[in-house]
């Protein structure tokens, strides 16, 4: 994460005005994705009496019709054709589909449930369960701070889990089943449309067998809930797919950094309208819990914005050296930095800059 550094460096070498203008609609974009993740919750409860199982079923057979339609319009399938041909990428393309299932499910049965705030929970406390599962999988190294913030992160589920009287499974749920997803979309290196396009044609059919099921039970609200409520079923597509395009745009025009920063807005929303809207309660302890969280995000995002601005000036440094037609001293740190930035190499202590800001940002489709 780099803002700072950012501001930095566009007042030390000039950027064109079209490239200001382009970060200006992806800021636009960013905050309007990250604002309806946020949002996302007043939009659940609208579509009861459909139980939970409904709504997640609907939300998968119509998303998958809206962005099947979108890439009809802008002609992109020739991602779909390469893909068939990887079984290993289709295997990959289950995973998440699966664990996107959980999530999704898990988090609509939350806000219907009353349980918003413990949902938002989930998604702050996801950053360093990725981190967490990049050292263990991934056998990523983390610097000094970075396991201060887990540690941290640790401490505030205990704290919680003796507040509830029993952890905070939907908290963890979510958080878990995000960053496998985060995981598993990282190693398939699809686009945000494309992507969800393959996830939900995975499942589809399910789905729609589900909804045909309901049906035949008499239980289906879509055909007698009247043509209000068939609509907002109808809309779960795109609920689903609008935030995904208005991220994509904002990922190829705005820093990384940026990305990871406002990815914090969708939980500080939805938490916000737990307590506000929703009146849930945040007895002593359940706010002990948060605030060791933020604390821990709060030393996360601080050594990331130390680390990029030393990444800011290692790029510098390089760009100087050229210019001035001498290479960077090797063995340097800012020599191995300029690499870093050159090649898109991380370095073991930079593993946490490339992993876990794109894995939640990137990713991120509540």
């Amino acid at each position: 994460m780099r803002p700072s550094s950012h501001a930095e460096w566009e007042r030390e070498v000039p950027v064109p005005e079209s490239s200001r203008s382009d970060q200006r609609i992806g800021l636009l974009n960013g905050f309007a994705a990250y604002g309806m993740w946020g949002i996302v919750p007043l939009y659940w409860p609208l579509l009861q009496p459909a139980g939970s199982g409904e709504m997640l079923a609907h939300r998968m057979v119509w998303s998958l019709v809206f962005v099947a339609a979108a890439l009809l319009v802008v002609r992109r399938w020739a991602w779909a054709v390469e893909l068939l041909r990887q079984p290993r990428r289709l295997a990959l393309i289950a995973v998440a589909a699966t664990v996107i299932t959980v999530n999704w499910g898990v988090y609509i049965w939350a806000v219907n449930s009353g349980h918003v705030v413990e949902a938002s929970l989930g998604y702050f406390i996801n950053p360093l369960v990725t981190i967490a599962m990049g050292v263990l999988l991934l056998k990523e190294r983390l610097r000094p701070a970075q396991w201060a913030a887990v540690g941290i992160g640790f401490a505030a589920v205990l704290v919680l889990a003796v507040g509830y009287g029993e952890p905070p499974w939907i908290s963890l749920c979510l958080a878990f089943s995000f960053a496998t997803y985060g995981l598993a979309k990282k190693k398939v290196n699809l686009g945000g449309v494309e992507s969800l396009a393959a996830e939900t044609a995975v499942l589809f059919l399910p789905a729609l067998g589900y909804l045909l099921w309901l049906g035949t039970q008499g239980e289906s609200t879509f055909t007698t809930g009247g043509l209000g409520h068939s609509a907002l079923l109808a809309s779960t597509g795109v609920v689903t797919a609008i935030p995904m395009v208005c991220f994509g745009f904002a990922a190829i025009r705005v820093p990384l950094s940026t990305l990871g920063l406002l990815q914090y807005l969708a939980p500080v929303f939805q938490f916000l309208l737990g307590i506000l809207y929703f009146h849930e309660k945040m007895p002593p302890e359940r706010w002990a819990g948060f605030g060791l969280v933020w604390l821990a995000l709060t030393l996360l995002t601080w050594d990331a914005l130390r680390t990029a601005r030393r990444t800011a000036r290692a790029l510098k440094e390089q760009l100087d050296r050229t210019g001035a037609g001498v290479a960077p001293v090797k063995g340097s740190t800012a020599a191995r930095d300029s690499e870093i930035v050159a090649s898109g190499t991380p370095a073991p202590d930079l593993a946490e800059q490339q992993s876990q800001p794109r894995a939640q940002a990137r990713q991120q489709t509540l």
